[in-house]
């Protein structure tokens, strides 16, 4: 009976930000599995009260194209989800079918498997603050000793 209380998870609303400018934008590193140059606005990061970090992703891609999403991470769930795509004008639309898809590491995304892993959750929930992923995304990822 005690369980009788607890609720179901259940997603916030969340808000557009405001299109990125290239002075708030810090890049990450994806590895050599990308030719592409991944980076997060820093002035979209949030973290809900549904576990979900929510953040808009800017990929330039080797061919020279800009591709401008706001998405957001479950961090519990282990899922990522679109909610907008920007437009060159600074315009957003906002996704059509949004739905939460798995984010796996051999995923074509690896930049999701990054985020996930390295920048925006920590034991199964989100890291503790925006201040603290913005630290972590300029620092780069932690090293790892080898044979640790």
């Amino acid at each position: 009976d005690f369980d009788d209380g607890a609720k179901p998870w259940k997603e916030i609303e969340s808000r557009i930000p405001s299109y990125p400018r290239a002075s708030d934008l810090i890049r990450f590193d994806v590895g050599n599995a990308s030719p592409h140059r991944f980076h997060v606005d820093a002035g979209s990061l949030s973290i809900g009260e549904d576990g979900v970090v929510r953040y808009t992703l800017v990929v330039l891609t080797a061919g020279g194209a800009r591709n401008v999403t706001f998405e957001g991470i479950h961090c519990r769930e282990r899922e990522q989800k679109y909610y907008a795509v920007g437009h060159p004008d600074g315009s957003w639309a906002r996704a059509r079918n949004p739905k939460w898809r798995r984010v796996e590491p051999a995923d074509i995304n690896a930049h999701h498997y990054v985020l996930y892993s390295i920048f925006l959750c920590t034991g199964g929930g989100p890291v503790r603050s925006v201040g603290e992923i913005q630290t972590l995304l300029r620092s780069g990822p932690p090293i790892t000793p080898a044979g640790g």
